[in-house]
């Protein structure tokens, strides 16, 4: 999970496709990172700890 958190900060869009795979919220994720990086930062986090929470992790 660290090393996702720090994805999400570096490449937001690999960190989403890392816990997401080919899904929307990949393509949402790089629309909002090319429009500005802190809204694509913020989703990637969102999703990462959305499915942490889900997996119980």
């Amino acid at each position: 999970m660290l090393l996702k958190i720090i994805l999400a900060i570096v490449l937001p869009p690999l960190a989403v496709f890392l816990t997401t795979g080919l899904s929307t919220a990949f393509v949402i994720n790089i629309v909002l990172t090319f429009i500005a990086w802190i809204p694509g930062v913020i989703h990637a986090l969102w999703i990462i700890t959305k499915e942490s929470e889900r997996s119980g992790l």
